[in-house]
């Protein structure tokens, strides 16, 4: 995405502008799984290279942006406050769920982050109360950025693919809209909705960011679509925001 032309990568370099200037970043990343919420405080994050095989030049590629040890300490201080056990780290660094899209976003990487991570074990629910609980953040300038796939089950990930599988397109057409009539319980059950949501996500990590950016927007907001498409065969770049 971030050394080829593509859809995604002109939505995601027009998007910075679109949302205007955050005073900091809290990045939710399906590439950081933990048994407990997770906030990073480290002051310089460093940006981790967490793939293999692609091509050299990504593997040169650095965002240096400045951490945001204030906003973690703040972001622990919310879920405490709930009763959420919550841990922090000072050295987890920016993996490419988080520095792929702020790279397109806010190349300049001036913009403090942070990142948090998601409890696989946990389920959606969890996750949805989870950004709940961070809904003071949206009013204190910070950007929730939730980072996953809603299509991602890389067992039919055709390099350049561009041919797009059935069962893929059904799941994007159904989360699209689920999420535009705000159907919420259809959202954290959505293995028993469809069968194609279980070939979408044969763990559940790419999918739980979505629903704690759900939660992050409060009571009454509402889900609105901001890009769709697919590369390479079977992986969905489809793009929500809550407000």
């Amino acid at each position: 995405m971030i050394i080829s032309e593509s859809p995604v990568r002109e939505f995601l370099s027009r998007l910075g502008t679109d949302l205007g200037r955050p005073r900091a970043v809290l990045c939710i990343s399906a590439h950081w799984e933990t048994d407990l919420p997770v906030i990073s405080t480290a002051v310089e994050p460093e940006t981790i290279y967490d793939f293999h095989g692609f091509p050299a030049e990504l593997y040169q590629l650095t965002y240096p942006a400045p951490g945001a040890p204030g906003l973690a300490g703040r972001t622990s201080e919310l879920l405490s406050m709930s009763g959420i056990e919550c841990d922090i780290s000072g050295s987890r660094g920016l993996d490419h769920g988080a520095w792929v899209p702020l790279m397109l976003m806010y190349p300049e990487a001036d913009i403090p982050v942070t990142q948090l991570s998601v409890q696989s074990n946990r389920g959606p629910r969890w996750h949805l109360e989870i950004g709940r609980r961070l809904r003071p953040l949206r009013d204190e300038g910070v950007l929730i950025l939730a980072s996953g796939g809603a299509v991602h089950n890389l067992a039919y990930f055709t390099k350049g693919g561009s041919e797009v599988e059935g069962w893929a397109e059904l799941f994007e057409n159904w989360l699209v809209s689920v999420v535009e009539s705000n159907e919420i319980e259809r959202l954290v059950g959505y293995r028993d909705e469809t069968e194609e949501g279980v070939l979408s996500h044969p763990r559940d990590e790419h999918y739980l960011p979505l629903l704690a950016a759900y939660g992050a927007g409060g009571e009454g907001s509402r889900g609105k679509t901001l890009h769709r498409g697919f590369m390479d065969g079977s992986l969905s770049m489809a793009a929500f925001a809550f407000s």
